[in-house]
């Protein structure tokens, strides 16, 4: 259920109109129309107290309750909430303090971090109802300390990040059987072009009608039991890149932000419909995995290559 302010403000004084406006946008609520905006039931508090500002300035406002009439009504109520476009917002100024570390002095780095956190805090205490985009954008913030510790201070003990990933090797990785489910999509596709391009160049991939019986002597990915799957807010690609090492690669670190969108949601990419598609023909095209996964490599090739590509 949720509170819906209808309102007409006061033609003047002007400055009464501005803190109405700028005080609707403070508590993140949702436009259902011009002058008809919601928020959690919640919070219906916070619209009474504006609704009665407007009513002393010789405005018009009520404050209503309203319930979906089915799940199709409340989708697209909780759709009026969505924060995505604001989090890929926020990523790209991330990701652009952490291609700018080489010209920073350690000091405006970490004053930079520190506004990125504070935009990052308030956008979400004005996202309502947080999902994947949330979460993606906090894993984000927590490796960028990391990344930042790591280049500052090279060699200085840090503690182990959130994400609780070690890590590995890749020394210790060669000439393996990598297993993973049959028929694989994003995900798995772009894990199998990882391990085969920066990880273990010998490969040898095993495809898996049930995981439940995979070989003992292989080493699973994206699958539940796995070596390699989903932590926390991290996809498999991302757990991969993560373990090895490979996050200071910018390129393969803004794929993995396509393979997120397209495998659990969160920041929108707008290069993740193109991929989708491209990868759709080549499964109608292959049969067989190894030469689906052939195939995809050459995508993978190309994105990674391509400046900016994965942006």
């Amino acid at each position: 259920m949720w509170a819906l302010l209808i309102v007409t403000l006061p033609t003047q004084p002007s400055a009464v109109r501005l803190r109405i406006w700028r005080a609707l946008k403070a508590l993140g609520c949702a436009a259902l129309r011009d002058g008809a905006y919601l928020l959690p039931a919640a919070q219906a508090a916070a619209l009474d107290a504006l609704a009665e500002e407007v009513r002393l300035h010789g405005g018009n406002a009520s404050v209503l309750a309203l319930t979906a009439r089915d799940e199709a009504q409340r989708a697209e109520v909780l759709a009026l909430f969505d924060r995505s476009a604001a989090y890929a917002g926020w990523s790209t100024n991330a990701d652009a303090l952490r291609e700018a570390f080489d010209s920073l002095a350690e000091t405006e780095a970490r004053r930079r971090l520190r506004v990125l956190a504070d935009a990052l805090q308030a956008l979400q205490r004005i996202d309502h109802y947080p999902g994947a985009a949330a979460e993606q954008a906090q894993a984000e913030l927590d490796a960028l300390r990391v990344a930042l510790d790591r280049h500052f201070s090279p060699g200085e003990p840090t503690a182990r990040p959130r994400h609780g990933i070690p890590r590995l090797d890749a020394r210790k990785f060669q000439g393996k059987r990598w297993a993973t489910r049959a028929r694989p999509w994003v995900d798995r596709l772009a894990c199998a072009w990882l391990i085969r391009r920066f990880i273990d160049p010998r490969a040898r991939f095993v495809w898996l009608d049930d995981p439940a019986h995979a070989p003992r002597d292989v080493l699973g990915f994206d699958y539940d039991g796995a070596r390699f799957s989903h932590v926390g807010a991290r996809v498999s690609f991302e757990v991969l890149l993560a373990s090895f090492g490979l996050e200071q690669d910018a390129q393969l670190r803004r794929l993995g932000t396509v393979v997120h969108f397209l495998d659990v949601g969160g920041i929108p990419v707008p290069q993740a419909a193109g991929l989708e598609a491209v990868l759709a023909g080549l499964h109608e095209l292959h049969a067989d995995d190894d030469a689906l996964l052939q195939a995809t490599c050459s995508v993978f090739d190309a994105l990674h290559a391509a400046p900016g590509a994965a942006a």
